[in-house]
């Protein structure tokens, strides 16, 4: 069934005002319909007088169901209509079997039923009317009918018109409907890309810097001569928390990512800005040597944004898997940014190999994002180096790489 012609995108307040003013309308209609059918229905029909009002009644008052109930509306001044032209004997000159009041009443309710009912109720309410209007005017010579189909005709073309009108009213709620969820998918995909940048932010600034205070807690006892064994135990207290909450921070990163995510390019750190992250990894206790050849101020911004997470992830790396192991960063290039980073075997607890993870493919979607390329594999030595070309031209990669390599990959960094 069609929903009612009131159910639009207005608000609550406006269709119960609409529907009020309609219910109004019909009331005002109905009163009318029964101030003309009751006295000249006896100029009409012949009917005693006491009668007369309830055949009125059965004439004007089914329409104030137009808005409720159509369908029951219509039976009711169908069934009537021929009950009257049956019972009730018209006037010597009238050739209608029932009222014109009734006639209108009954077309205005065949017009709702196609609007408002199911179509096998429309199918019924039209194919009823057509035979009840051929059989009892032609039964009464009515000059219309005797031209031939001409009441079923003009009955038919009264659904027809129903039927656009109800198609019209259920197009535009489809549209009203697509639009809704269209702006339900783009607060959705808002969310989801606000969930990713938070994502990748965690990762890249938080879990980085824990994973200094990792470094320093597991290697102050190589650094700094004379610990006692409470010292000691601070600082493997510290380490261990530290870790507990990387373990942490990587489960909220799952949560994160577990609805899919969009890729984000918001303005973050620059290529002179891996100068500070170099000298705070050195200050965390990093056994860190760099050397940049240029400026790295004219690295334009896509490149220096993807330079910048290389390093961080790189050196979070090794401080996470080669704890107090030397790690050698070196930037150059004239036509192209070559990035090398290189630390040796463990000294302390933990193991060389850094492959694991989504840390490396996010580093090469990153490189491969800005029309570069990144290698990572452990050397013969025991150590690891992370290799990567990047354009010092401002022209972005081939975006269909970059998705191939998917856009979880990209979130892992």
């Amino acid at each position: 069934m069609v929903g009612k012609l009131a159910k639009s995108g207005r608000s609550p307040a406006s269709r119960q005002r609409a529907r009020q003013w309609f219910d109004g309308f019909t009331v005002l209609v109905a009163i009318i319909f029964i101030a003309v059918a009751w006295p000249t229905l006896h100029i009409t029909h012949q009917v005693p007088a006491a009668a007369q009002p309830f055949i009125a009644g059965f004439a004007a008052f089914p329409i104030l169901l137009m808005r409720v109930n159509p369908a029951l509306g219509w039976a009711v001044s169908a069934g009537s209509a021929l009950l009257i032209s049956l019972a009730v004997p018209h006037q010597h000159g009238n050739s209608l079997p029932f009222q014109v009041v009734h006639i209108l009443c009954l077309f205005a309710l065949v017009f709702a039923v196609a609007v408002r009912s199911p179509m096998q109720i429309v199918g019924v309410a039209w194919l009823a009317t057509s035979l009840l209007f051929a059989t009892t005017m032609a039964a009464t010579g009515d000059s219309f009918a005797q031209a031939g189909l001409g009441w079923p005709i003009a009955i038919t073309g009264l659904v027809v018109l129903g039927l656009l009108v109800r198609w019209v009213v259920v197009s535009r709620q489809a549209l009203l409907k697509q639009a809704e969820e269209t702006d339900l998918e783009r607060a959705r995909r808002a969310i989801l890309e606000e969930k990713a940048r938070i994502a990748r932010d965690l990762h890249d600034v938080v879990a980085h810097h824990m994973s200094m205070v990792v470094v320093q807690a597991q290697t102050a006892p190589y650094r700094i001569d004379g610990l006692s064994p409470e010292a000691r135990e601070e600082f493997e207290s510290i380490g261990s928390g530290a870790r507990a909450a990387l373990n942490e921070i990587r489960g909220l990163l799952g949560v994160l990512r577990s609805d899919g995510q969009l890729p984000e390019h918001a303005p973050q750190p620059a290529a002179a800005d891996v100068l500070t992250l170099l000298e705070g990894a050195r200050r965390a206790g990093v056994p860190l040597t760099w050397t940049i050849d240029g400026s790295l101020d004219l690295v334009p911004a896509t490149t220096g944004l993807a330079l910048y997470r290389i390093v961080q992830e790189s050196l979070a790396n090794a401080s996470r898997h080669a704890p107090g192991a030397p790690v050698w960063v070196r930037i150059a290039g004239t036509t192209a940014l070559n990035l090398s980073i290189t630390n040796d075997r463990p000294h302390g607890p933990g193991h060389g190999d850094q492959s694991g993870g989504s840390g490396i493919a996010g580093m090469q979607a990153r490189a491969l994002a800005v029309g570069g390329t990144l290698t990572a594999a452990p050397r013969p030595d025991g150590g690891f180096e992370v290799r990567a070309e990047l354009p010092l031209s401002a022209v972005v990669g081939d975006g269909s790489a970059t998705a191939a390599l998917g856009f979880d990959a990209l979130a892992g960094m």
